[in-house]
């Protein structure tokens, strides 16, 4: 939260003028004014914009706040998790959100600068966005899976904006088919204030071989997430989890329940020695996000397909450790139709 010198040098009441909000923005440099009622109910906010559209509109500097303020700003209530307001201002490209209580009063205010400067990590996260998608047809015809729309953005856009609200910001994205859909959309990741940068496969390289077109040599541990994944996975956790136990590769599971829609009957020679009814099994299944020590690449021939339950098969022959972190999050693969119904009407997968 916001320190409570600065939050009161940028309040305004509503009988201010303009020429009191630009000296409240050069004093706070929070580059936004918030005004409020006398009991302190939010009523808007004023950015330098505001107030350029303000005068361009014929205000002189001695308006009253009201006519030149933005009066449906974006809020959180005072509840709202600090993960969930940063995403909301990558999201709507904002840098700052005003807490308010359940009546509207002004709480506090979340600064997305500075929740960076506080939270941030230097490991690169890779999204996998190479698959044809062909389950998916005819929605994957002109489209990436990754780029199919989940309620408005696309489902790339929903992985890297939960990743960013986590505290990364160095990205590399694989991508094979479609390849200028993503990238045009994406650019240089300049708009979500990250970097995002490109491996192009040449054929299908799997779950793993695009890992080793990545030019830069890494020197912390990769987070790989497949792109058509949509979870709410701490990244950090993960990270902690790989290193705490000293893993070269660590990759991400979920319980999994398979029930038998019939009875068993357990026997041993031509005796029956018990039943089942309707039993569960239970497994643990591939995740799809992952952290690799750098080391691991070496074990990637350049160019050459690989999926991720080869490679760490290959790292267990070489004896290295590799670890698995059981995740409970919410978890969606997006791999058929009906999949990607339940996520256009899932509201927490994701956030």
């Amino acid at each position: 939260m916001i320190d409570k010198i600065l939050l009161n040098q940028a309040i305004l009441n509503v009988e201010s003028t303009v020429r009191d909000a630009i000296s409240s923005l050069e004093l706070s440099g929070l580059q936004v004014v918030i005004v409020v009622s006398h009991d302190s109910i939010l009523l808007g906010m004023i950015t330098d914009g505001d107030i350029r559209r303000g005068f361009m509109r014929g205000h002189d500097l001695d308006a009253r706040v009201e006519n030149v303020m933005a009066t449906s700003p974006l809020v959180v209530d005072i509840t709202t998790p600090r993960h969930e307001a940063v995403k909301l201002m990558i999201e709507h490209k904002i840098h700052h959100i005003p807490v308010v209580d359940g009546e509207s009063r002004l709480v506090d205010m979340y600064l997305l600068d500075d929740i960076y400067a506080k939270v941030k990590f230097n490991n690169t996260v890779v999204i996998m966005a190479g698959g044809f998608g062909k389950r998916l047809m005819p929605h994957t015809k002109d489209c990436p899976k990754p780029m199919l729309p989940i309620n408005g953005k696309p489902m790339l856009e929903h992985i890297l904006v939960r990743a960013i609200a986590q505290g990364f910001s160095n990205f590399v994205i694989s991508v094979f088919y479609l390849p200028h859909v993503i990238k045009d959309y994406f650019k240089n990741g300049e708009a979500w204030n990250v970097t995002i940068s490109y491996v192009q496969e040449e054929s299908p390289l799997g779950t793993a071989g695009a890992l080793s077109l990545i030019p830069e040599k890494q020197m912390y541990p990769l987070i790989v997430t497949n792109g058509d994944l949509l979870t709410n996975i701490g990244y950090k956790e993960i990270l902690d989890h790989h290193s705490k136990i000293g893993s070269k590769a660590t990759m991400a599971v979920r319980d999994h329940e398979i029930q038998n829609p019939f009875g068993v009957v357990n026997t041993e020679g031509f005796s029956i020695t018990g039943f089942e009814e309707k039993p569960v099994y239970r497994s643990l299944i591939n995740a799809g996000v992952y952290v690799l020590d750098p080391l691991a690449l070496e074990a990637l021939p350049n160019g050459s397909a690989c999926d991720m339950p080869t490679l760490f098969g290959r790292l267990l022959e070489a004896g290295h450790s590799t670890a698995v972190f059981p995740m409970h999050e919410s978890w969606l693969d997006v791999g058929r139709p009906d999949d990607l119904e339940l996520a256009t009407n899932t509201v927490d997968i994701g956030k």
